[in-house]
């Protein structure tokens, strides 16, 4: 090869690979903007209204600051008269299914109203001094995860008040797929309402319009309803959750891992509360053919962890690999055939049965009892997600 022609090949790869970088860099810069950041679409709709805004810590902007979604209001002099707040509370400190009572804000003086302490829908007069209800949480995509309950609760107590309802979107770290068992009516609960799969694949601000125009709220009743949507989301794609959710989901592996880990909770086998790597391990002191150790402790988010001070043998699955591959059911198999107490399995799942209502009916407690194969039971959710996905189709409003 002479001398020249190495130079024009030189020059040829300098130019693929600037022409790379720039794609890149534009790829890069367009970055996703939540419905909070949309202020100047919603601003116009909150002028000279009277507004409640149900939020908790997750309510942030993506500025620099992340500033809070309620001090930004006050400082566009937004009249909000209260904020309502979900499970866990506004500041998202409070433990899985622990009460939470109505306070006062310390920094704006505005009173807190509790969804998840003596009421979880809200009330018609803790409505009544209000023109709008304004909703920002940061969903994680998951039926049994309450802020959709919330969502719903709050969207039927509106329609019945004849208030607005407007929802900031957020992204679903579980977008664009759906998977797990159709939640059957019977087994209705704060930890499943409706009749979707367990990844249901849609924004929360999605999910709103699917249960208001398919006639789930109460009586059929609809809300008026505005969604703001997100700027450059794809549902395809993952974005960074700019605060955790909850107290037991501190970062991405925890959120990957929730929806497939979550079916524990109905079980005698821990997920790991009480350690600092919560929904990245299993275990239980009655699965000892595992390798993996962990000792529950009273920690934050965990004030009484399941099998406090013992140990607990179960798989670690912090290197488990991120990628969306829908639900594992693989783990619960696997602890149900190691899991061996003084009563051999009979106890394995919970007296209450709130397997079941995680699951959203006794099918799949059935099935893993009588020995049925991982993908016997993945094959028997065929045919309810494929009816869900011709009701998904109609309310996604993204890429896909």
């Amino acid at each position: 090869m002479n001398f020249s022609l190495k130079i024009k090949n030189l020059v040829l790869i300098c130019l693929i690979y600037f022409s790379i970088i720039s794609v890149f860099k534009a790829q890069t810069s367009i970055s996703l903007q939540t419905g909070a950041d949309q202020s100047d679409i919603y601003l116009p709709l909150l002028k000279n209204k009277k507004v409640i805004v149900l939020t908790n810590q997750t309510g942030v902007l993506s500025d620099n600051n992340h500033t809070h979604l309620v001090d930004f209001l006050l400082s566009k002099n937004v009249n909000i008269t209260k904020i309502f707040t979900p499970e866990h509370g506004f500041r998202g400190d409070a433990d899985a299914g622990e009460h939470v009572n109505s306070d006062v804000d310390q920094k704006t003086g505005l009173p807190i109203i509790s969804l998840y302490g003596k009421n979880r829908k809200p009330l018609a007069e803790q409505l009544e001094d209000s023109d709008i209800v304004l909703f920002d949480l940061q969903d994680v995509g998951v039926r049994f995860y309450t802020y959709i309950s919330t969502l719903s609760l709050a969207m039927e107590a509106a329609a019945e008040a004849d208030k607005e309802f407007i929802v900031l979107d957020r992204p679903n770290p579980h977008d664009g797929y759906i998977d797990g068992p159709i939640l059957n009516s019977r087994w209705s609960s704060f930890v499943g309402m409706h009749p979707v799969p367990v990844l249901y694949g849609l924004t929360i601000g999605e999910y709103g319009k699917m249960v208001n125009q398919e006639g789930w709220l109460k009586n059929g009743i609809q809300v008026r309803y505005t969604l703001v949507k997100m700027l450059n989301y794809h549902k395809q794609r993952r974005y960074p959750i700019l605060e955790k959710p909850s107290p037991n989901l501190p970062n991405d592996t925890a959120v990957h891992l929730y929806p497939s880990l979550c079916f524990f909770e109905g079980t005698n086998i821990s997920v790991g509360r009480g350690t600092a790597f919560p929904f990245q391990v299993y275990g239980s002191p009655y699965t000892k053919g595992f390798e993996f150790k962990f000792t529950p402790q009273p920690s934050f988010g965990a004030k009484t962890p399941p099998f406090n001070g013992q140990l607990c043998f179960g798989e670690d699955l912090r290197k488990y690999p991120l990628s969306p591959d829908g639900l594992n059911l693989e783990w619960l198999l696997k602890a149900y055939k190691n899991y061996k107490s003084n009563m051999g399995k009979s106890d394995f799942f919970l007296k209450n049965l709130f397997f079941d209502k995680l699951a959203g009916s006794d099918q799949l407690r059935k099935q893993i009892i009588s020995g049925m194969s991982l993908q016997q039971i993945k094959d028997s959710w065929k045919p309810g997600l494929q009816d869900y996905e011709r009701i998904r189709q109609k309310y996604i409003v993204y890429p896909n």
